[in-house]
């Protein structure tokens, strides 16, 4: 099973000064040359603070991302899952998964980076800021990852739940079918509509897939997660086609 997650823009500083950052130290080494073509205009549109400043929508109090971009070569690491932040990670709170629940983790976790593409849960990286929609000169993102990305899922033989934002779908959309998913978070309305949620879909996608990690169960079949979810008194059905709904 892999469980397929958005990035932060938020992200903790630090890491292990002696390890910069090695791409290949990486995840799925077939994207490692556009992995070097982001990371290059990344690096080179940071020379000039304005620039990439309106690159990536930075107001004034957030002049740091810049300073983060220009040392992404030379910046510590730290594994993925401990490096973003924000309340998806909150709630999943890897800090606090047993030891078992991390090796989980480290081996069904994929989070989906608009700088790097899919990368493992421990795979060391840098703090970094390049959102979906952000704008590299001469390389739209969307063209750099879309084909790449989504060619990758579709040769994973997993059971595979996407709980990506709409955004970072569209740098590689999954091809859902009997063993590939959607889950979308929502709340049942006093009308007895179901409508999505905003800030609750990310802390119900952490929990959830925190859930996932301790239970240490790699399954087979989307049957088999709806099972196990039944079990532990998590309100997880289908929904539209290619969908799970995960109620909260």
């Amino acid at each position: 099973m892999l469980l397929l997650l958005p990035p932060s823009e938020t992200k903790r500083d630090g890491g292990d000064v002696d390890a910069p950052l090695d791409l290949s130290r990486l995840a799925h080494p077939e994207l490692t040359a556009p992995r070097r073509s982001a990371l290059g205009a990344t690096c080179a549109l940071s020379s000039n603070r304005a620039t990439m400043a309106t690159a990536l929508k930075l107001g004034v109090s957030q002049q740091f991302e810049v300073t983060r971009n220009r040392l992404l070569r030379t910046s510590p690491t730290v594994p993925a899952i401990e490096r973003y932040t924000g309340v998806l990670y909150d709630a999943l709170d890897a800090g606090t998964l047993s030891a078992a629940g991390r090796r989980f983790a480290a081996d069904h976790l994929l989070i989906h980076s608009a700088l790097f593409g899919l990368i493992g849960a421990d795979d060391p990286i840098p703090a970094y800021r390049l959102s979906y929609d952000s704008k590299l000169p001469d390389l739209p993102l969307k063209k750099l990852w879309r084909e790449r990305i989504s060619a990758v899922l579709a040769e994973a033989d997993d059971v595979i739940i996407d709980l990506r934002s709409s955004g970072y779908v569209e740098l590689g959309p999954l091809r859902t079918g009997p063993r590939s998913v959607v889950l979308r978070v929502v709340s049942d309305s006093v009308s007895g509509q179901r409508r999505a949620l905003n800030h609750f879909n990310k802390k119900g996608k952490g929990h959830f897939v925190r859930s996932l990690c301790e239970a240490e169960i790699d399954h087979q079949s989307i049957e088999s997660v709806l099972e196990w979810a039944r079990d532990q008194g998590i309100r997880l059905e289908r929904g539209a086609a290619g969908e799970l709904d995960l109620v909260v």
